[in-house]
């Protein structure tokens, strides 16, 4: 006699976890969903400079006891800028673009990098000329003189653009382009200016105004991405303002103090208005200037115009 079959609905079958579910968390129909993008960029770029920080300590020292020298700050620049570099080209090979794409693409780079460095140069000379007719700010006269003038003034200029090129790459690049398809562009734009202030935090001179400055400044730049498509003027404009601060002025920047400044200057007064140790980014006439600037791209970049991210 046959035994009975067990019909298929009726027979113990083990627990299967669902795939799906599993694809659904990691994937979506574009690939690896954005938060895990933006989770491995933050990791791979940390990892590398967690893994390579002994090996710069043992030959340069990263924390001078006085003014930073050139030498020193072009080294560390230089290392950081790589960093920045490996990690975004691995997440662009896993998205399958150019690591240029982010950010370093399109016509006009040259242009766009001297016009943003004079507009850097000229909007800070417009702060100090403020600072200095209210008193809030104190000339000390020259400090360098010769063929030092040209040299120092050379070096800083390296090393400011590599520190636009840090900055706007690592908050403004990679990371700005894959977050804003996550939540948008102007929602990432302030994630990521908030990040912008809360990393100057590391500097031992900053003060809340400061860092909110900064965080506001970082909004301006995303602005003149939103227009311009590239981080070309941002980078420049990052140079010629950080370029005016510590060689032409000689005025703190961020609290740092940097070796060789062609004039020597020191703040007065409140330090709400002067900037204090701080500089003169931690002034509150720094806000109607970056108002200035952000209704002057308007009007040149995006008055009757759409910009469409």
């Amino acid at each position: 006699m046959d035994e009975p079959t067990i019909p298929p609905s009726a027979a113990m079958t083990e627990p299967v976890p669902d795939r799906r579910t599993l694809r659904w968390v990691f994937l979506s129909e574009h690939g690896l969903r954005v938060g895990w993008k933006v989770l491995l960029f933050a990791c791979l770029y940390q990892g590398l400079t967690l893994a390579t920080a002994p090996v710069f300590r043992h030959f340069i020292s990263t924390k001078p006891t006085g003014p930073i020298p050139p030498a020193l700050a072009l080294i560390r620049e230089s290392w950081e800028v790589l960093l920045v570099f490996v990690a975004t080209w691995v997440l662009a090979r896993i998205n399958r673009r150019s690591v240029l794409s982010f950010g370093y693409t399109g016509g006009g780079k040259l242009g766009r990098l001297l016009s943003g460095a004079a507009w850097g140069f000229v909007s800070l000379s417009v702060l100090i000329g403020v600072l200095w007719q209210t008193g809030s700010l104190v000339f000390d006269g020259y400090s360098l003189s010769g063929p030092a003038v040209w040299r120092y003034a050379v070096a800083w200029a390296l090393v400011f653009v590599l520190v636009g090129i840090l900055e706007e790459s690592l908050l403004r690049g990679y990371l700005q382009y894959t977050l804003s398809q996550g939540v948008g562009f102007w929602w990432a734009a302030l994630i990521l200016s908030v990040t912008f202030a809360l990393l100057h935090t590391r500097n031992s001179g900053e003060s809340l105004f400061g860092l909110l400055a900064v965080g506001a400044g970082g909004m301006v730049f995303c602005l003149s991405l939103w227009y311009t498509k590239s981080l070309y003027w941002a980078v420049g404009f990052h140079a010629g303002w950080d370029w005016g601060q510590s060689y032409f002025y000689g005025t703190a920047n961020s609290g740092w103090r940097m070796q060789g400044h062609l004039l020597s200057a020191h703040p007065t007064g409140n330090p709400l208005w002067s900037g204090g140790a701080t500089g003169p980014e931690a002034s509150l006439f720094l806000l109607p200037i970056l108002v200035l600037m952000a209704a002057s791209m308007w009007m040149w970049w995006g008055k009757g115009k759409s910009a469409v991210w």
